[in-house]
């Protein structure tokens, strides 16, 4: 089954995010809680945790890219 990672609100007033960094790729095993990227604010660095268990399968946005916050970033395929 697949499962959605979302760019969550990480502030009051904050519309939107920058991805700094991905520390998994596409084909890498995850664990439920664990960093799988980290994105940028005006205000602070945030990391973003796969919310299951599995396989990353697909990632949508590029490092430097400004995502709003609600949109899917990452697809995780559920063992």
């Amino acid at each position: 089954m697949a499962t959605s990672v979302f760019l969550p609100s990480v502030g009051m007033g904050i519309s939107e995010a920058t991805i700094v960094s991905w520390l998994k790729q596409v084909g890498d095993r995850v664990e439920a809680g664990e960093t799988v990227a980290e994105v940028e604010t005006a205000k602070s660095t945030v990391e973003i945790e796969a919310p299951v268990a599995g396989t990353l399968s697909q990632i949508h946005f590029a490092v430097d890219a400004e995502v709003e916050i609600g949109t899917e970033i990452a697809v995780i395929e559920e063992d």
